[in-house]
């Protein structure tokens, strides 16, 4: 819908065309069916703007409250932004409230504490949720990948390595293998080897990995479409302000674990710490209705729902300090100090319970803890930043490759079909992935191997050089005899399987079911005879620790793709339990950054924020362009008038009538048509329920009632019927700008003080408003894209 259609046609305004050229205010969000209120801020104790002598007033409240507060105003419909400012107004009301009566008896002591503890009791309660849903996750996603290659017999409840436990017949050779696990052809065929029993196991592993992806589809498509994808880009916007009804609720959380669980034993390139980020807030969330200091108030709410998401890197990463950093650096848009603390305390509960449940059995929090304790080498700093610099360049190209696919998704037929999407994806990899071992392994497994060290207890190809060694001496007569066949054979396949990572994330991040981005790894090999190393090295001792360019490798890729960096080498030092190796993380990091900038500032989630057309202003993005308020705000030359409200002259009728004609989602009050002097705002929301409610509760409101928003009420004739005062209502302290300030400052104010408008004055008369979505077109405008293709749709 255009904005112009958005605007009231009812009002003109002689004294006012004299100052502006004449248009209107514009609703929110685009005509989708979806709106957006205004944002509204404190009393600051100004005059109601009555002409009258003695009928000005002051107050202390937000709001000039009634008596009886009107159940409904200061709430907010679906896909609307919270009003930060009258959210944290409420919230020091209600606490004054509790410390002016927790003297007067021990019951009321006893609330005040209860109000004090309730938010370290909600976080205390979303990191014990968080952390046993993710061993519940863990441990069936690890039987279920196993499933798809065989069944144990003893227990089937059991995977691989738990079936082969207790067994005695196992042999360090052959530990895979013992009489009570069956693969599915020794099941249906009664062999193990040859090419029927191969065929019969890639059938297998492509049934049941159709089958898992099908049941998630299906799951996330009939009862909860908000469980697809990360998640991550819609916790951003919520945690911006913005409201997803539905977004963080019980069906969504239910939903997501069962799904997250099949979509990772399917086998889709996808991981689950970005979901397991949303599962935990999913838990904050509810928690917090639990108590009413966070229930009723969405500003505090979203203080929990910040420490949640550090809960949920905590338990995707075993890291808790990089999960609170994670929530400081990524994701939240309001971190205040008491947060960081309940953040903190929320990832140690998670993190306990996790390492309590031991999901992996080698009590870790992930199943590829390593730990290095080989130090690194100058002359290794050189391959460390080429590492950042193909992180760097791997994202950029991730990132741009999975817009473009995804903005194909949304704007053809064949988005239509997510289920024969998934499938389709589904099959590719599981018939691609079978005959090699390392696409065959899930994520977690994957990674194992390749951050792992080789060892005498290491049965993995890429250490056949290693059990070929001859004890009596470090190298072999020939140099080449280290490294066996199996070595290059590994590397051969490792090289494959990255190519088919990186062309199938690019398609699954983004499908209908719960994916997080893959964690690509990388692969070192070195010889000692090399120049390089033979400077360096000495014949015989280990000089480099290819695990640790595995590691190295996997952060600067997901630093490419995600733009982190602080909380990405916390979270991956504290994956290998030491603090040696933060300078080449740093150093690798820090370079995927600088490379990925170069080609667009944006990572993996803010660019599928800005795809879905989510009103959020980023504060990392700089304006530096030169433009004023009157330049963005609206009315605009040739727009229609703005939708204004007097306040006292104006009848039940037409205020009825205004809201009728009019989509705005709320109206500048001036004292007159005549003067434009600006008196308040008041949200379309607010007014429609004080409306309802009045005609409910008073007798005599008519649609000849005057409506007045002063302190007093005008002067009426004697037969006049009851008026109707809507004072409480106003927010008579609305964020105002001159017309010429410049707009630099403006978004900057929209940034910190979490503002949804502000209105434009000039000498105290009102000009026009600028709304969050005038911000973002401007700046799409001034970066050269359409300003209507970026809104919320």
């Amino acid at each position: 819908m255009e904005s112009e259609q958005l605007f009231n046609r009812g009002f003109g305004r002689n004294s006012y065309n004299s100052i502006t050229s004449a248009s209107s205010d514009e609703e929110l969000l685009d005509g989708a069916g979806v709106i957006m209120d205004f944002h509204t801020t404190e009393d600051d104790n100004l005059l109601d703007g009555d002409a009258s002598p003695g009928t000005h007033s002051s107050s202390t409240h937000l709001l000039d409250l009634l008596e009886e507060p009107i159940p409904g105003v200061g709430t907010y419909d679906d896909f609307h932004t919270i009003d930060w400012v009258r959210e944290k107004c409420k919230d020091r009301e209600r606490h004054r409230k509790i410390n002016s009566k927790k003297k007067e008896s021990a019951w009321e002591f006893t609330k005040s504490l209860y109000d004090a503890w309730s938010g370290w009791l909600v976080v205390t309660l979303t990191g014990l949720a968080s952390g046993a849903l993710a061993g519940v996750i863990d441990i069936a996603a690890d039987w279920l990948n196993d499933l798809k290659e065989g069944v144990c017999l003893s227990a089937m409840w059991f995977n691989h390595e738990q079936c082969c436990w207790d067994s005695n017949e196992t042999t360090f050779a052959e530990r895979d293998k013992c009489p009570q696990w069956k693969t599915w052809a020794e099941l249906i065929l009664g062999q193990a080897e040859g090419p029927g029993s191969y065929i019969m196991n890639y059938f297998m592993f492509t049934f049941w990995a159709l089958s898992f992806a099908f049941l998630a589809v299906s799951l996330v498509k009939v009862f909860a479409p908000y469980a697809c994808g990360s998640g991550i880009p819609e916790i951003k916007t919520i945690l911006s302000g913005f409201i997803i009804r539905g977004y963080l609720g019980k069906w969504t959380l239910m939903i997501k674990t069962i799904t997250l669980v099949l979509a990772v034993a399917s086998g889709l390139s996808l991981g689950k710490e970005g979901p397991l980020v949303h599962v935990a807030c999913c838990c904050g969330n509810i928690f917090s209705y639990l108590f009413p200091k966070y229930s009723k108030n969405e500003a505090k709410k979203r203080e929990v729902l910040s420490a949640a998401s550090a809960a949920g890197v905590s338990v995707a990463f075993g890291a808790p300090i990089g999960g609170v950093l994670f929530s400081l650096e990524e994701v939240s848009y309001y971190f205040p100090l008491k947060t960081l603390w309940r953040s903190f305390f929320a990832a140690l509960v998670a993190a306990f319970v996790l390492r309590s449940i031991n999901p992996f059995g080698n009590s870790r929090l992930v199943l590829f803890y390593v730990e290095y304790h080989t130090p690194w080498y100058l002359f290794e700093l050189f391959p460390f930043i080429l590492l950042g610099v193909f992180g760097g360049l791997w994202g950029a190209f991730f990132i741009r490759a999975n817009i473009a696919w995804c903005r194909r998704r949304k704007s053809t037929r064949f988005g239509k079909y997510p289920v024969l999407e998934v499938i389709t994806v589904a099959a590719i990899t599981a018939i691609v992935a079978f005959p090699n071992p390392y696409t065959r392994q899930n994520t977690s497994e994957l990674i194992k191997e390749l951050f792992t060290d080789c060892g005498p207890l290491e049965s993995s190809q890429l250490c056949q050089y290693r059990s070929q060694m001859n004890s009596s001496q470090a190298y072999p007569a020939g140099s080449d005899a280290a490294a066996t066949p199996g070595v290059y054979s590994a590397m051969w396949q490792l090289s494959l399987a990255l190519i088919f990572k990186i062309i199938m994330t690019i398609f699954t991040f983004g499908l209908k079911v719960p994916s997080g981005l893959f964690i690509p790894s990388m692969l070192a090999y070195y010889h000692h005879d090399w120049f390089l190393f033979r400077e360096w090295c000495e014949v015989g001792a280990d000089c480099i620790t290819p695990g640790l360019y595995a590691m190295v490798g996997a952060a600067a890729c997901l630093g490419g793709v995600t733009r982190m960096t602080v909380s990405l080498v916390v979270i991956v030092f504290e994956l290998t339990g030491g603090l040696e190796y933060i300078v080449p993380l740093m150093a690798a990091v820090m370079t995927s950054k600088w490379v990925g900038d170069a080609f667009g500032r944006e990572g993996i989630y803010e660019a599928h924020i800005r795809l879905n057309g989510y009103p959020f202003l980023d504060a990392k993005e700089e304006f530096t362009h030169t433009t004023l308020a009157r330049e963005v705000m609206r009315p605009r030359r040739n727009d229609l008038p703005l939708a204004v409200l007097t306040q006292d002259d104006m009848t039940l009728a037409e205020l009825q009538n205004i809201i009728s004609q009019t989509s705005c989602n709320g109206f500048p009050v001036i004292v007159s048509k005549e003067s434009q002097r600006l008196v308040g705002f008041a949200l379309r929301r607010d007014i429609t329920i004080a409306i309802e409610n009045a005609r409910r509760k008073q007798e005599g409101i008519m649609l000849n009632s005057r409506v007045y928003f002063t302190q007093h009420a005008p002067t009426l004739p004697a037969d006049s019927p009851r008026p109707l005062k809507l004072r409480s209502i106003l927010d008579m302290s609305p964020f105002t700008v001159t017309d010429h300030t410049p707009m630099e400052i403006v978004v900057d104010i929209f940034r910190k003080l979490g503002l949804r408008q502000c209105l434009v004055t000039h000498n105290g008369r009102l000009l026009g408003i600028i709304t969050k979505k005038d911000i973002l077109r401007h700046m799409a405008q001034m970066a050269n894209q359409d300003p209507e293709s970026i809104m919320f749709n």
